[in-house]
């Protein structure tokens, strides 16, 4: 992405705030205004007071000082308050953007996607966007009018020195090029280890468990030191390159000055210039240096934020697999049968996961789905809710294919229970009425009683109101499992997927959770994938999937009978 493409698509992200920085950028010209007038009163202070002691400029120029220096104030107030306001809310809205896209995206976004990666866009990148556009960026735009203001005021004192500048710009310029060029390139291998060392420190924080476990504090240690030594490498490379421009820029400046002491000196002597309008000059030259200065300072600052606006671009330019058609419908509540013809899935270029599934669920039947690992129930229950999207087949709910409907009424339909019990570091009233926000005390009260929860989570040190930890981490895993039911029963959904629910659970825990899932699917059409076979004999059916087609399907005792499939595996589990 070319730097041009960059400025284009972060020109749309500051369209809102254009007013507030026109308002800034009036401000800065006026900031380089009172710069140029400080510099030109150079020339009054030293041959109107300190030559010729005019007794009238000794008494006005003190406020006449005072009164730019003031105005200069409120002006470089005024200017740094609404950057920081428009570079807050710049950092805002990408959150935002970032956040809501990735949420867009299908199951295989994240599989490939590292949760550290995602993590350091939305925070590293994104705020290192924000230094370059409203700190860098903004204060090079300040810096151009401050420094042809003060090249006016230059010119208008003696435009033959002041053809020097033009012969030293540009040899200042060189090395702002030359170092963008290695700071873009830096930029980008030092926010790639960044989300690498995110990515360790996500892995090994959520798996603390097992590094304690299987005692490899030593080993993550030594890993992460590995990452973040790659890390210190880089960025001590890159702040080698900028503190060696400013002793550069400061000789390259030197060298100006000394020149123009010389072809100035002379004039002075010769009574071509009085000593006011040369120091005023220097000073206003020395003044307009400064900002080319600043400049290289902030160089490596807008090479970083460019590199950073690549990536974040890159993560918002992935087109989510998963859409809604263009003028797709609300489904319908459900009420009659789910359908699935001649349905087929594979990942990308693999070998078929499911082929030619063909099957008609009744409202109200519990459907309990088995067989062999990797056979491919998971991704039969997966394309239900559209994790995955179908490319061979359909599936149609009362008669509505699901890719006609919008994702947000068909989910809406579905509740599911995972054996990765999802909890979030929040308050157990707050996990129960995830998919219900606007649910009663009461209604809450009366999920949580259905799931087996009630006695458990009044004991607990604040009732409803107690903060569960990360994951549910201060519950046991019997009573993550039974607050997840209890989420899906105030959802209230007609559609039930429960994928290996109990499978993760001591027996006294599944005894418990299995009542709680037999009060959530009472009345409600149900898909059951478990490896516990003693947990889907009550099934309204079992259908046994092995190399992704169905090889048998009946009642646990029918399928018993028949010797097949379905009875290899109870007796591997009971005998």
């Amino acid at each position: 992405m070319t730097n041009k493409e960059i400025l284009k698509r972060l020109y749309k992200i500051i369209v809102p705030y254009q007013q507030k920085l026109l308002i800034a950028m009036l401000a800065m010209i006026a900031v380089g205004g009172f710069t140029g007038a400080q510099s030109y009163l150079v020339k009054d202070l030293l041959d109107k007071i300190f030559m010729e002691k005019n007794i009238f400029f000794l008494k006005i120029l003190p406020l006449v000082v005072v009164v730019i220096f003031f105005l200069k104030g409120v002006a470089y107030y005024i200017y740094t308050v609404l950057l920081e306001q428009v570079g807050q809310s710049i950092i805002r809205d990408f959150r935002l953007q970032i956040f809501n896209h990735i949420h867009k995206q299908s199951l295989s976004f994240f599989n490939k996607m590292p949760t550290g990666t995602l993590m350091s866009r939305i925070i590293s990148d994104v705020t290192l966007l924000q230094q370059a556009v409203s700190n860098a960026l903004v204060g090079s735009v300040r810096d151009f009018f401050q420094v042809i203001i003060l090249l006016g005021v230059v010119f208008f004192m003696n435009w033959r020195l002041a053809l020097i500048s033009f012969i030293v710009l540009p040899i200042a310029a060189y090395p702002i090029v030359k170092f963008g060029r290695l700071f873009r390139k830096l930029s980008t291998s030092t926010q790639e280890e960044v989300a690498n060392v995110s990515n360790i420190l996500h892995e090994t924080i959520t798996g603390n468990r097992i590094v304690k476990a299987f005692s490899r504090e030593e080993y993550e240690g030594n890993r992460f030191y590995q990452q973040v030594s790659k890390l210190f490498v880089l960025t001590l490379k890159d702040a080698k390159f900028r503190c060696m421009q400013h002793p550069l820029m400061e000789f390259i400046g030197g060298g100006a000055i000394a020149v123009i002491i010389w072809f100035g000196g002379n004039e002075v002597i010769r009574g071509s210039a009085t000593p006011g309008t040369f120091f005023a000059f220097l000073v206003a030259l020395i003044a307009a240096y400064e900002p080319v200065k600043g400049i290289t300072r902030i160089n490596s600052t807008i090479q970083q934020g460019l590199a950073a606006a690549t990536r974040v671009f890159a993560i918002l330019d992935i087109e989510p697999e998963i859409e809604d058609k263009k003028g797709a419908l609300t489904l319908a509540p459900f009420t009659s049968v789910i359908e699935f013809k001649n349905l087929s899935f594979r990942y990308n270029d693999e070998a078929a996961v499911l082929s030619n599934i063909n099957i008609s669920v009744p409202a109200g039947e519990a459907l309990a789905i088995v067989g062999p690992s990797g056979g491919g129930k998971t991704t039969f229950t997966n394309l239900i809710p559209r994790f995955l999207d179908l490319k061979e087949g359909s599936i149609t709910i009362d008669g509505s294919d699901i890719r006609d409907v919008t994702i947000a009424s068909l989910r809406g339909q579905i509740a599911m229970v995972t054996q990765q019990t999802i909890l979030f570091n929040d308050t157990v009233r707050s996990n129960i009425a995830y998919g219900d926000q606007q649910a009663s005390d009461q209604e809450i009260r009366n999920a949580a009683q259905a799931a087996y929860a009630l006695e458990f989570i009044l004991a607990l040190p604040n009732g409803f109101d107690t903060v569960i930890g990360e994951g549910g981490a201060r519950l046991s895993g019997g009573e993550r499992q039974r607050l997840s039911i209890a989420r899906a029963i105030l959802k209230n959904a007609p559609i039930l997927i429960l994928d290996e629910a109990t499978s993760a659970l001591d027996t006294e825990s599944e005894r418990e959770v299995q009542n709680a899932l037999e009060n959530l699917m009472k009345n409600r059409t149900t898909f059951v994938i478990a490896h516990r076979l003693s947990t889907i004999k009550n099934a309204t059916r079992i259908i046994v999937i092995k190399d992704g087609a169905i090889v048998e399907q009946g009642t646990h005792d029918s399928l018993i009978a028949q010797k097949g499939e379905y009875e290899q595996l109870y007796n591997m589990q009971y005998t």
